[in-house]
């Protein structure tokens, strides 16, 4: 038996022994109705941080916050008040956040969304007190808004994006701020008097220290149903049955084709485009979302990741508007059964979404241009479009409980891959989770042959807890399991069964610069279907969590598996065994400078050994260095350095990959501002590898108009360069690599977007 299941096995036992008793959730009491409010509330009406007028004097007022962090259950070492109050288009907080020390407090006039390092206030709200997912609104002292959608059991998703209002003071006492959430920008069900379920927050960072009304404890698993329970609203409407976005992008583009005729050559385009998004709202909770020529344009670019000899493909998070809102509602568990970016080129688009007395439905149906571009014309397959539908129906079961399922098909021409599947995920008490999903696929070949079938099976065991937390997770995939729409990682590949895990411990001493510290444990294993181990790894790390300073440790011992059909030329499947150790810090101590550090040496398997060879274990190093730099209140600088080596057992190099970043961003108001960013990576192929050199530069510069999320004017300029010339031989133009960096494309573009409502 390996010693990855001997660990995982132990932990199960120990978890039963060394975890605190679970506190059963109890649903707190109604607060005090929220009032009706005459007139919308300003923070004149807060001057003095008291309330100064009638209008903020009818407001019902909530301060018994309470720490969560560094030390759950204390009184937090500033006090915060929240007036809550609603009329018949908007609901508002105001936030008084007193600071003794109100020179400390850390606010930047920064873009939308990059609030990081800067004291801020939110407020969560789950409009449907269903306890899974809710709306999540964040804003720093000068009112920059940052907005999400938060689903119990996952990270908060911040790509969601709504229109709202915000505002924001700094006093001498500290700051006040006002958050106004239009009815139209929300959803919620259809009845007399609403009930939702509502948190506050604060968030202090030179102190490390997190606060919430109610309180939000560690101890228990679980937000929402921490959450405090508000009423009182009546007959609220959305206000708003429809919206309308319309779009224009302009683009002057040169770039380089691979299939000009005679060769490579750059080429020159001129594009212009027209779209428009439309909502339609039915009864207050059921939504629908049509596109034409939908905006997918990009104006952020992703950030760095190394993907130099990496196996398994990396995952870019999606960025496009049209896909990012309501994602959560077709993504049950943590499998990405659909992943978005492999949709690439939409034309017109429908979603309908929405919940009614405990029952959910969703449909997506789309078409992508992308795989009838760019074929031959005897292609059978020229011109034609993707075809792809999502469906998705749940039942929810009372508490946090729920059970649903899941169908995916993408048809091209004759063919299609279909996924159809149940999920469920339950919560026993307030600190153990479980969800399971089965997926079976069916696929048929776009030009004929055989029609396959495979059944995916994935089940997650979780407990969250202040002192001990545990993650286990189990995949069963079978052979013949295809997922045209997913992203399969290593846990997700076909033909494997498998297991990863991670479990740790947390004390929280006394009267100690400390305030946490606790060993972690990372145990996975898998094997294939004929019962061959493919890859066990077993990783122990200490974490050292200070004030502003967290501080770990870590070393990894894997053992990696490849069959003759994971690498062309291997005569026979092979074991190869590695390790690394390393070390990351972080540290916000600085106001103005946040660092982060990772570093990891040890070995790694060589996938890029020289053509003709077999891989083989190598020496590696690795440095992620991260310095986000506020010098001003108005420019903010981000800076990224990536270093990967990898060099043979006799010293021999076999590459040296290095990512330099930087984006600089001076917001010149709360609306406008000037971005650039210059990225430089280079890729230096040594005498034992296949690889050739590669560099690539780039430069963007965007100017932004940002009224709101879906309402903002944007002129940017992008140029790449790489290592190419093209040269004139007697058979034509050819591509060869060079020394020197030539231009492959460079764009100009214009876009604009503005939100009509009625």
């Amino acid at each position: 038996m390996n010693r990855a299941t001997l660990l995982v096995g132990a932990l199960l036992v120990a978890s039963t022994v060394i975890h605190s008793p679970a506190i059963h959730a109890q649903s707190p009491s109604p607060v005090s109705a929220i009032p009706l409010l005459a007139q919308e509330p300003e923070l004149t009406d807060f001057d003095g941080m008291r309330p100064a007028t009638e209008v903020a004097s009818t407001m019902v007022r909530m301060d018994a916050f309470v720490q969560r962090e560094p030390t759950d259950g204390a009184v937090p070492s500033q006090r915060t008040e929240v007036y809550l109050g609603y009329d018949n288009k908007q609901f508002y907080a105001v936030f008084l956040a007193f600071d003794s020390q109100p020179e400390q407090i850390r606010a930047t006039l920064s873009s939308r969304e990059n609030i990081d390092g800067d004291d801020s206030i939110e407020l969560t709200i789950d409009t449907f007190n269903d306890q899974r997912t809710a709306y999540n609104f964040r804003v720093t002292p000068l009112g920059i808004q940052r907005d999400a959608r938060w689903t119990e059991g996952r990270d908060m998703d911040v790509s969601w994006d709504a229109a709202w209002e915000s505002d924001g003071e700094l006093t001498d006492q500290g700051y006040m701020v006002k958050i106004a959430i239009p009815l139209s920008s929300i959803r919620f069900p259809k009845a007399d008097i609403q009930t939702w379920r509502m948190q506050a927050g604060r968030f202090i960072p030179r102190a490390s220290e997190e606060s919430y009304w109610p309180q939000y404890s560690l101890i228990r698993g679980g937000r929402l149903n921490q959450a405090a329970l508000v009423s009182g609203m009546e007959n609220l409407e959305p206000g708003n049955n429809s919206q309308f976005i319309p779009y224009i992008f302009s683009r002057q583009a040169e770039t380089l084709n691979l299939n000009a005729p005679g060769g490579p050559a750059m080429r020159n385009a001129t594009e212009l485009e027209l779209g428009l998004d439309a909502k339609f709202v039915f009864q207050d909770a059921w939504v629908l979302d049509l596109t034409l020529n939908p905006d997918f344009s990009q104006v952020e670019s992703d950030m760095p990741q190394v993907t130099v000899n990496e196996r398994f493909e990396v995952l870019y998070p999606e960025r496009r508007p049209f896909f990012i809102e309501n994602a959560d509602f077709f993504k049950p568990t943590d499998a990405q059964y659909l992943f978005t970016r492999r949709i690439v080129d939409p034309e017109v688009g429908m979603r309908f979404t929405g919940r009614q007395n405990g029952w959910g439905f969703g449909a997506l149906l789309m078409n992508d241009e992308a795989p009838g571009q760019n074929r031959a014309a005897t292609d059978p397959l020229r011109g034609e479009d993707a075809r792809i539908s999502v469906i998705r129906g749940f039942r929810d079961l009372g508490g946090q409980n729920r059970i649903g399922t899941l169908l995916i098909e993408r048809q091209l021409g004759d063919g299609y891959n279909r996924l159809t599947g149940v999920d469920a995920r339950f919560y026993p008490n307030d600190n153990w989770i479980f969800t399971a999903a089965a997926m079976n696929s069916t696929t048929t070949p776009v030009l004929g042959g055989k029609k396959i079938s495979g059944l995916q099976r994935d089940i997650l065991l979780e407990r969250r807890g202040r002192t001990f937390t545990t993650h286990l997770h189990w995949v069963d995939t079978e052979a013949d399991f295809v997922s045209q729409l997913g992203f399969q990682n290593r846990w997700y590949r076909s033909d494997t069964e498998g297991i990863h895990s991670f479990h740790s411990v947390n004390f929280y001493p006394r009267d100690s610069a400390l305030t946490s510290w606790g060993p972690r444990l990372s145990a996975s294993y898998q094997n294939d279907k004929s019962g061959t181990k493919l890859y066990s790894s077993v990783a122990p790390s200490l974490n050292l969590n200070f004030n502003t300073t967290r501080f770990s440790v870590n070393i990894s011992d894997t053992a990696e598996t490849l069959r003759p059909r994971d690498f062309a030329g291997l005569p026979a499947t092979r074991v190869y065994d590695y390790s690394t150790a390393g070390a990351q810090i972080r540290d916000e101590s600085l106001s103005s400078l946040t660092v982060d550090l990772q570093y990891r040496a040890g070995t790694a398997l060589n996938l890029v050994p020289p053509r003709g060879q077999l891989p083989s274990v190598a020496d590696t190093d690795r440095v992620d260095l991260s310095l986000l730099w506020r010098p001003t209140q108005q420019l903010r600088v981000d800076n990224t350095y990536l270093r990967t080596t990898l060099d043979t057992k006799t010293g021999i190099s076999v590459f040296e990959n290095e990512i330099i970043r930087s984006s600089w961003n001076y917001q010149f108001t709360r609306e406008i501002s000037l971005r650039f960013i210059a990225q430089y990576e280079t890729t230096n192929a040594g005498p034992a590898t296949r690889l050739t050199d590669n560099k690539n530069l780039n430069f963007d510069v965007l100017l932004r108009y940002v009224i709101n999320p879906l309402s903002a004017f944007y002129a940017g300029f992008n140029t790449n360069s790489r290592n190419f010339e093209i040269i004139d031989t007697p058979d034509g133009r050819e591509l060869v690599p060079s020394n020197n960096l030539t231009t492959d494309g460079e764009q100009f573009f214009v876009k604009f977007s503005y939100l009509f409502q009625r």
